[in-house]
């Protein structure tokens, strides 16, 4: 994909409301676009619903679901789907994305549960995600998870991937961190699995922090800055594929807006070294 081709630009930051007072009071112009999970806002009226619209209006927004479940064995939910194809036309929102993964059976884990990779798995999920692109009549992004076992693998993470997506004809929301927490955990090489995604169906980029819970074992938990292995893996996925729109993931030990935004700034200057002049020309401000 061009620049020209993604639905958002630049650098995102996810919108979570322990931020959102202090990020209402500046809305920064650093930040190109926003993300939020649609569970936590499709019903919300209120002053939050009015602050929720206040940054819709502001911002671009892409949604990262949470709870579609779509590895699972239980039916989807198309009733919540119903609800969030209203929610992205009310607020102008364009993209979806989910997890690749599993998190719920006669109710919810409450984590995401990896899906076995097998040929078998890959029929049933991308179905699942035909009939959600046929409810929401769009293409969806699926997402890279971080994992911690793979029961009954019979494929590599990286052709189970791969094979889902096409089967599916669906995007992907590619997310770096992941791939290199997955490649400390599992042994591999991460640029060589970065290098083997098809480029053209990535939508945008997740770049996030982890928590080293031993040397050979990395919890993917949202909540740390992110460090320099993950911003070169990101720097070689630009390298790669060009200067995708890429957003900062964090999710609880949230610093000072300050900070959040001197993230931001680092992906737009590693941006900003794979972009054609007309690229820049485009870009929302302050690289």
């Amino acid at each position: 994909m061009s620049n020209s081709q993604y639905i958002i630009q630049g650098a995102g930051l996810g919108l979570r409301r322990a931020i959102a007072g202090p990020l209402a009071d500046r809305m920064p112009t650093q930040i190109d676009f926003m993300e939020v999970a649609p569970e936590n806002w499709l019903a919300v009226g209120g002053s939050w619903g009015r602050q929720f619209r206040r940054f819709t209006e502001q911002y671009p927004f892409v949604l990262h679901g949470l709870s579609l479940s779509i590895g699972g064995p239980t039916p989807l939910d198309e009733a919540f789907l119903h609800k969030l194809k209203k929610f992205m036309k009310q607020h102008q929102i364009d993209c979806y994305s989910e997890h690749l993964s599993y998190c719920s059976d006669d109710g919810h884990l409450y984590d995401l549960m990896p899906i076995p990779f097998t040929e078998e798995a890959v029929h049933y999920v991308a179905a699942r995600i035909k009939r959600v692109q046929d409810i929401l009549e769009r293409k969806i992004a699926m997402e890279n998870v971080s994992y911690y076992a793979a029961p009954g693998k019979q494929m590599e993470e990286i052709d189970f991937l791969n094979a889902v997506l096409g089967e599916a004809d669906c995007d992907l929301l590619l997310d770096v961190n992941n791939i290199y927490v997955n490649s400390v955990n599992h042994g591999y090489d991460a640029e060589q699995f970065l290098k083997a995604l098809p480029g053209e169906r990535i939508a945008y980029i997740h770049v996030a922090g982890h928590y080293n819970e031993a040397e050979d074992l990395i919890v993917d938990t949202h909540g740390a800055d992110v460090i320099d292995p993950v911003w070169d893996l990101l720097d070689t996925a630009y390298q790669q594929f060009g200067a995708i729109p890429t957003l900062l993931e964090r999710d609880f030990n949230l610093p000072s807006v300050d900070e959040l935004l001197q993230e931001i700034a680092t992906i737009h200057a590693i941006q900003a070294r794979h972009q054609t002049g007309s690229d820049k020309q485009k870009q929302h401000g302050n690289v």
